[in-house]
């Protein structure tokens, strides 16, 4: 009897310790797989969001189809502290990435103590995790997508390159790199691209900023940017294609965003929209269709924001925000930051609320646009500072582009001056905003103990310049080198001013 007994005792146990593990399994399978569609450098011109010169029929129906932000704003306005920051959730100036390629050389960046990349959690849920750029083939998928963290990374947080190698029926969490504005090479389009498309945009047909001559070079460069954009919304087809072909579009949540502004001498380094503006769309099971939300959200939202829709807890630590959440509060204010890009020493902070922006530079001594080996091999730049020494931009556009100092604060009212010409911070009308948002960002950088309000390391910065001028087996960047050299000498001639 008392045998019989333990024995019914100890199946029972086992049917119950059976069914507890299927219930705890049934979740994970049932989990909705996450698709991240990420950019370089592209701002929001698209149809959608009011571009006019070109059409873009695939990411307008996928805003129709989904729920489209009209107010998405990048933490950082360079790729690899952009990137750093949304494959954390977290703020690139807490995580201590917000140096552009910084953690290169010999001296590493390595996260707080308890912060992990997302991948991470999504695999610790069960999840597939992969990384890929476009179109997914066997060597792509092998060869993984753009990362381009500063941190100490395990590549085994990707599991693979393609979907398609994972368990049947278990979830995915894709991230699809496309290289959006970078496809234009030299200011032009690659002429098989063009072919794709069956046309190429017309420079007569590009309106450009105030603050940009309509000089041939820009309008051709435009021109080819527009026809990346184009390219982009191609690919995006192509993505929700393999998707339908799997079965898997109706229980996918897609997001498709960029990871800062177009690359210009405005626009990508920078803090003006043209940098921090970026389209932000996401469709999947239950999301509004053809919704526009026009409150302000960051980038890193979308880390927080994929972790819900998948039923993973999203961290305390992490700084994004579940923007789906039924209780979620909308942010009254933005922020972001742009540090050293490349050779360039450069520090600058803003907070952007829906009517007004204010700007910190911690560098006001030095001219916006110093040098950077990178950029001033654009022709872009290259035309502009040919068009200054001649003297033939306006007195605006020299001003905004070519002054020889900047000023130590920044105030525009953005409803009035959407492109940003208009530096009110001197201005005794607007004295009362002006303090307010000086002390709004006090507060953040304070509160989210902004590692970029004291200069970067001799050590650090030796470092990583030692791999930009041969460190990866190269023979060496004299300009570079020159730049390097310059930034040393600026240190003790025009060293950082955080407060004003």
């Amino acid at each position: 009897m008392a045998r019989t007994l333990f024995t019914f005792i100890v199946a029972l146990v086992c049917i119950s310790h059976a069914a507890l593990s299927l219930a705890a399994d049934a979740p994970a399978k049932a989990r909705p797989n996450i698709v991240w569609i990420f950019v370089d450098d592209m701002s929001a011109n698209f149809g959608c969001y009011g571009e006019k010169t070109i059409k873009t029929p695939v990411v307008d129906q996928l805003a129709a189809d989904g729920s489209r932000f009209s107010h998405a704003y990048v933490t950082a306005p360079v790729c690899s502290a952009n990137r750093s920051a949304l494959i954390t959730g977290m703020y690139q100036t807490t995580i201590g990435a917000h140096h552009h390629r910084s953690g290169r050389g010999k001296e590493k960046i390595h996260l707080p103590q308890g912060v992990v990349p997302v991948p991470v959690l999504f695999q610790k849920a069960g999840y597939f995790t992969t990384i890929t750029s476009w179109p997914i083939s066997a060597k792509n998928a092998k060869a993984r997508g753009k990362t381009d963290y500063n941190f100490q990374w395990d590549a085994k947080m990707y599991d693979h390159g393609d979907w398609r190698a994972r368990a049947k029926g278990q979830p995915f969490f894709t991230q699809i790199q496309l290289p959006g504005g970078k496809l234009r090479g030299g200011g032009r389009m690659n002429p098989n691209i063009i072919q794709k498309l069956g046309s190429a945009t017309s420079p007569d047909d590009v309106t450009l900023a105030p603050y940009y001559p309509r000089d041939p070079v820009l309008l051709g460069d435009w021109a080819a940017y527009l026809d990346s954009c184009r390219e982009t919304d191609r690919v995006v087809g192509e993505i929700l294609d393999r998707l339908k072909e799997d079965g898997l579009l109706d229980t996918t949540y897609v997001f498709f965003m960029t990871d800062h502004g177009i690359s210009h001498a405005r626009g990508k380094q920078f803090l003006y929209d043209e940098g921090m503006h970026v389209p932000f769309i996401i469709k999947g099971p239950g999301i509004a269709k053809g919704a526009v939300r026009s409150d302000l959200v960051e980038h890193i939202d979308m880390t927080a924001t994929s972790l819900a829709l998948a039923g993973i807890e999203i961290p305390s630590w992490m700084q994004g925000r579940d923007i789906l959440a039924k209780d979620y509060k909308e942010r009254d204010a933005v922020f972001a930051a742009r540090d050293r890009c490349d050779e360039t020493v450069e520090g600058i902070r803003a907070v952007r609320t829906q009517e007004y922006k204010y700007i910190r530079n911690f560098y006001p001594d030095r001219p916006m646009l110093q040098p950077n080996n990178y950029k001033d091999n654009k022709p872009i730049l290259i035309t502009l500072r040919k068009l200054h020494d001649a003297g033939k931009l306006t007195a605006l556009q020299d001003k905004l582009l070519f002054a020889p100092t900047r000023a130590h604060e920044e105030l525009y009212d953005l409803k009035a001056d959407p492109f940003e010409l208009n530096n009110l911070a001197g201005d005794p009308a607007h004295r009362d905003t002006l303090l307010k948002l000086r002390a709004r960002l006090d507060e953040w950088m304070k509160k989210t103990d902004d590692k970029g309000r004291l200069p970067e390391s001799d050590a650090m910065y030796d470092s990583d310049m030692a791999e930009y001028v041969g460190g990866r087996g190269g023979k060496g960047d004299s300009q570079t080198e020159k730049n390097i050299a310059l930034m040393k000498k600026w240190a003790i001639e025009r060293p950082m001013k955080v407060n004003p």
